[in-house]
């Protein structure tokens, strides 16, 4: 059930993906207490690491508890890229991350995350000169392609692979579907055949079963899950739990989901304080709840919610109503 990543030795292959706007250090916290055997940082701008962004140092935090944990930089310059990586290597993160799937279309825009997958010579670059620049493990995280016509996984897998890359992760979508339709494993497994490094497989892993199935169907080494967990650290727990032992443990009931939003939310206040805090937690709530009795009313009333107090009141005497 182990997992080594270059260097890094992980107690199990399931990978919390990075996300933009979820995957800060409390949710972090949560997913690898539940059984993470990796989790990932939002990604990073490496060149506002470079000109020394305020906003970056915060997302740059860890905790010892966390690790191994994986820092993700994003970009589409390799001087600024492998020169960025050099100056923060000495951090306390384990795996170094760059991003070559993000769909979003200011960064594909800017020529940058799933965008780099259609200029295969400069994801050598990118990837030859960042692994010459730091010690610790490289890894790339890319798509089935950019889009119907440029099908190119394989070949770009190949390519991080030749470049001294330590494990690459396949979100079975193009850049194009975003996360719509069916995340292409046939894919996953072809990036597999391919290389002899860690492949990661990423897409529609939202069950113990479904873990079991991509790692069967590909024969991927490790497993991903992004949106899936978002509401539901407990994932991580079921999903090893049914590796190891084949049963299938029930998912968390109304108590425990409470108790686990209650906790998310004095994490999140405590790291970044009352205001932030609160408002970053209403879209969590909203995951935790989703399917659970009366939550659309109370996904309405929690957008009103401004202290810790309020929201207590609010989940442990009216969420059951």
């Amino acid at each position: 059930m182990s997992l080594k990543i270059g260097n890094v030795e992980l107690s199990n292959p399931l990978i919390l993906a990075p996300m933009a706007g979820v995957t800060d250090l409390p949710f972090r916290l949560l997913c690898k207490e539940q059984g993470a055997g990796l989790v990932c940082m939002e990604m990073i701008s490496a060149k506002a690491i470079a000109f020394h962004n305020r906003n970056t140092e915060r997302l740059m935090e860890t905790a010892p508890e966390e690790r191994p944990v994986s820092l993700q930089l994003f970009g589409s310059d390799p001087k600024i890229i492998s020169e960025t990586a050099k100056a923060i290597e000495d951090r306390p993160f384990d795996i170094l991350d760059i991003n070559m799937g993000c769909p979003v279309p200011k960064i594909v825009g800017n020529g940058e995350g799933s965008a780099l997958m259609k200029d295969p010579k400069l994801v050598e670059r990118i990837v030859a000169e960042t692994v010459r620049a730091v010690k610790k493990p490289v890894t790339v995280k890319i798509r089935k392609g950019f889009d119907d016509n440029h099908i190119n996984a394989v070949e770009i897998a190949k390519i991080a692979e030749a470049s001294g890359a330590a494990a690459v992760a396949v979100h079975g979508r193009t850049r194009e579907q975003y996360y719509s339709g069916r995340a292409d494993w046939e894919m996953i497994r072809r990036v597999k055949e391919a290389v002899r490094i860690p492949v990661i497989g990423n897409g529609d892993v939202d069950s113990p079963q479904q873990a079991e199935r991509l790692l069967k169907e590909t024969g991927c080494d490790g497993v991903m899950i992004g949106r899936a967990a978002r509401g539901n650290p407990w994932l991580f727990h079921r999903i090893r739990i049914y590796l190891e032992t084949g049963k299938t443990e029930l998912r968390p009931g109304l108590d425990e989901i409470r108790q686990m939003m209650l906790r998310h939310a004095r994490m999140q206040i405590d790291y970044k304080g009352d205001y932030t805090g609160i408002r970053e937690m209403r879209k969590h709530i909203s995951w935790y709840t989703a399917g659970c009795p009366h939550s659309a009313r109370l996904r309405a009333q929690i957008n009103s919610v401004e202290s810790l107090a309020e929201l207590e009141e609010l989940i442990l005497t009216r969420s059951d109503r």
